[in-house]
């Protein structure tokens, strides 16, 4: 945690505000030219090969591989992408969601190399495309904000928490239908998930010391809520002892001084000038 926040007071004026609406620009311009040009399409997406060989914009541009072909599912997915990163972006920073975003990319970019080095296959198309990094991008929101309602076919309320284990349920599907290329794309996309979590996850809740001095006090609390609410100055009884007794504070003691109607008028005053006290 403390090494994250370092790099945050570094780096973090170089952060991307609103690097949802950047992204988003790329999958619309993406499916602009899967309608116009396809062709082009073999221009920008993911290829290891040529990017060793110098045709590097594709480490940025795979982004823009069609997520769906269908308009207006398209439409829905870019709203619901922008949605969580945004809210994402709100929650944690403009660094930390940059971050966990480009930590995503790092991974799938990764894989894909990775694969191309041990098999000669170079990834390309949606073989290696943006599709894992916006599942993580759910799964992430689905950790920080569990109790969240998504509204499934707009009307039934489904906590997101629960949402995240079907996420959860799709992966390990995905991963065991795939080949091993596409197992080496789903664990990298996980990657940005447990490096992030990993990083700013607050160890000092989990030691020793910290755990023993939340249960001291959720004791003291405990024993505070259930402890006598009036007590005598004098003689120390409170309504536990009788609850006959009755309590009042005293005007002419200086402070919050309370007796019990045995004392309320037998006591000496507590006053800052002994003359004044009979």
């Amino acid at each position: 945690m403390k090494f994250l926040d370092k790099m945050e007071r570094k780096l973090g004026r170089y952060a991307i505000r609103n690097l949802m609406m950047y992204v988003i620009v790329l999958y619309a311009a993406g499916s602009v030219i899967l309608l116009v040009a396809p062709e082009l399409l073999l221009w920008v997406c993911f290829d290891a090969n040529k990017i060793l060989h110098g045709q590097v914009w594709r480490l940025v541009t795979f982004l823009m591989m069609p997520m769906e072909t269908n308009v207006f599912l398209l439409v829905l997915l870019c709203y619901v992408y922008y949605m969580l990163g945004t809210t994402l972006e709100r929650t944690w920073g403009a660094f930390r969601f940059n971050l966990y975003f480009f930590l995503g990319m790092l991974g799938t970019i990764l894989s894909g190399f990775i694969v191309y080095w041990t098999s000669g296959i170079s990834l390309t198309g949606l073989s290696l495309s943006a599709t894992y990094i916006n599942l993580s991008l759910f799964f992430a929101y689905a950790l920080t904000y569990p109790d969240a309602n998504f509204y499934l076919a707009f009307l039934f309320p489904i906590k997101a928490k629960w949402l995240a284990l079907v996420d959860a349920a799709m992966y390990i599907y995905l991963f065991i239908q795939n080949d091993w290329v596409g197992r080496a794309s789903i664990l990298a996309s996980l990657l940005n998930v447990l490096v992030f979590f990993l990083l700013t996850r607050n160890y000092r809740r989990i030691a020793p010391k910290e755990i023993k001095r939340r249960r001291d006090f959720r004791q003291n609390v405990k024993a505070a809520a259930g402890g006598a609410k009036h007590k005598c100055a004098v003689c120390g009884r409170t309504e536990q002892d009788d609850p006959n007794l009755v309590f009042r504070y005293c005007s002419r003691c200086e402070g919050n001084y309370e007796y019990c109607q045995d004392h309320l008028y037998t006591h000496k005053h507590v006053t800052s000038h002994p003359q004044n006290q009979d």
